[in-house]
């Protein structure tokens, strides 16, 4: 799909995975009696009575050495230790090849593995099927061959009954550790994927750290990491953009060497500057630069590093021609413009306009807006599909392409002369839950609280699944439901709980939800992809308290370029 090239990971990553499930899995949400156990309390946590109001502690901890720190939620028990592990695959850290995570039911033991592949992170999230309130410990050993040798001592913890809301910040603490923990020692930057069969230790990705710069507004916010942890970090990613990475008119590539800075090519025509990746990093940098807004010298190198890092990029570079009306996708210093590639809509792309024309220093005219980003003919369309009218895009698109530009832009109380694009993107996500409802194609799993298809892995290969015969082959993406949040909040959370209670011992791994599931298929790899965690940290909060939209808005060129266009702004969410 030309349209969703920043999604398209290579094909050929997946048959690398030869990943194990269990028998049963195809089997677990096919049994209606099972579905509708506890079912009120499944759908609505706040109507469990007799919670305790303990207060959780979400912090990142540091932990000394040969010491093992356990947290416990209602399903789950984070591990953190001070250990380090090196393999010939992985550069993560030094030391000892890997770990192995034991757990019992006491103190004494026994105690049993829990990991099934070897674990190279100093973190680890267990899930528990079925958990009481009940305390669990926990050892971690390191692995050399056969040989395994204890490294830190036994730490308990106890779960406990956890409200909706703690719920949901225990998903976005999950989902931040991909860009904290699992973020690239020497740059800070998002790596591309994980999993633990395959890790590429240096691939980084330009747009998926965009989405972990506001991860970490968001962690900061909620108290996973301190203010001065976060900005020293993010201060860290800016400078390693602005100083190492390479640039092509101002715009970065979509893979870079998170060490040395070096395009890492995408494709043989996609060497160079990659503009989407590019504006999803700066929409990322343009919400941060107003978020640390103290006045101390972090901060300000922050803000300072961000404006000219946004000044450099030539938007105006990327329409190809001096009165050109479309943004060009790729620039390569080997072969140019030579792959052709225009972004217009109706996809994921509306944010690289919008940025292009606030530019204060290489914008592009405002009419590129209607004559280039929506001139497309499948941009505009007005049909009904479950009884819900989608007044742009396609009712076969991936969830994704209402949420990328949305992660800080707010889609709220305005319009341009199409639409609301919030109550557009609520409509599109009706529509894909609707899909999976009535399920056509009679794919295992499929139900009203177990919904969503979005561009992911699948056992196909990498593929953008949407409600549609043709590009539905039975794999549900956990990034596309609850990263819908903000416009679906009611069945995002519906779907948020039943993945988490009902196929938690499945698809819950150290940084939460895999990238995606195949019930049908007894397909379950344990794969997480940034730009899939992101929008899960990113989009609950939006829903929560719309903080990564209240500073990408704050930006002072963002209102008037909107007003520019021709925007229109409401006191409803409305498309009529």
């Amino acid at each position: 799909m030309s349209s969703h090239k920043n999604r398209i990971i290579y094909f050929f990553l997946v048959l690398t995975f030869n990943f194990c499930v269990s028998e049963t899995f195809g089997k677990l949400i096919c049994e209606k009696k099972h579905e509708k156990t506890s079912e009120k309390n499944l759908l609505d946590r706040s109507k469990i009575k007799n919670i305790r109001s303990l207060k959780i502690d979400y912090s990142i901890p540091k932990v000394e050495k040969g010491k093992l720190i356990a947290r416990g939620f209602e399903r789950h028990i984070d591990l953190y230790w001070n250990a380090s592990c090196k393999s010939s695959e992985n550069q993560l850290t030094t030391g000892v090849p890997g770990f192995n995570v034991y757990r019992s039911e006491s103190p004494k033991g026994p105690f049993e593995k829990v990991n099934d592949a070897v674990h190279y992170l100093n973190v680890y999230s267990d899930y528990i099927s079925g958990s009481k309130i009940k305390t669990y410990y926990y050892q971690i050993k390191s692995l050399k061959g056969k040989k395994e040798s204890e490294v830190t001592s036994i730490a308990s913890a106890e779960c406990r009954l956890m409200t909706q809301d703690e719920l949901l910040t225990s998903v976005q603490l999950a989902g931040f550790r991909y860009f904290w923990n699992y973020g690239h020692p020497v740059s800070g930057l998002a790596r591309e994927i994980y999993t633990e069969k395959f890790r590429e230790t240096d691939k980084c990705t330009s747009g998926g750290t965009g989405f972990g710069l506001l991860a970490i507004m968001v962690g900061t916010e909620r108290g996973f990491v301190t203010r001065k942890e976060a900005s020293a970090r993010v201060l860290k990613i800016v400078t390693f953009f602005q100083e190492k990475a390479q640039r092509y008119y101002g715009a970065w590539a979509h893979w870079i060497n998170g060490t040395t800075g070096k395009t890492i090519p995408f494709s043989k025509y996609d060497n160079g500057a990659d503009l989407v990746e590019t504006a999803f990093l700066i929409q990322g940098m343009l919400a941060v630069r107003q978020y640390f807004n103290k006045s101390n010298p972090v901060e300000n190198e922050i803000r300072n590093r961000i404006t000219q890092l946004w000044h450099e990029v030539k938007w105006d570079w990327f329409l190809k021609e001096k009165d050109g009306k479309y943004l060009y996708w790729h620039w390569s210093p080997t072969y140019g413009f030579d792959k052709t590639f225009k972004v217009r809509g109706y996809n994921e792309c509306m944010i690289p306009y919008l940025l292009a024309i606030a530019s204060p220093t290489h914008p592009i005219s405002e009419r590129s807006y209607y004559k280039g980003w929506a001139a497309h003919k499948n941009y505009n369309n007005g049909a009904s599909y479950y009884h819900h009218k989608l007044w742009v895009g396609r009712k076969e698109h991936p969830l994704f392409l209402y949420h990328y530009s949305f992660l800080g832009f707010d889609p709220r109380y305005k319009k341009d002369k199409y639409c609301n694009y919030f109550d557009n993107a609520r409509i599109a996500t009706l529509i894909n839950r609707a899909y999976c409802i009535k399920n056509p194609s009679q794919h295992e799993g499929y139900s009203s609280n177990c919904w969503g298809l979005t561009a992911c892995y699948t056992p196909d290969g990498y593929r953008g699944c949407g409600p549609d015969k043709k590009r539905d082959n039975g794999t549900i993406a956990p990034t596309a439901a609850i990263s819908s949040m903000p416009y679906t909040p009611k069945e995002s959370i519906a779907a948020l709980n039943y993945f988490y209670f009902k196929l938690g011992d499945r698809i819950w791994e150290t940084f939460g939800f895999i990238d995606a599931f195949n019930i049908g298929k007894e397909w379950n790899p344990n794969i997480n992809v940034a730009i899939d965690q992101g929008p899960i940290v990113i989009m609950i909060e939006n829903y929560r308290t719309g903080l990564c939209w209240k500073y990408f808005m704050k930006n002072p060129e963002i209102i008037p370029m909107l007003k520019k266009i021709g925007w229109i702004f409401q006191t409803e969410n409305k498309n009529n």
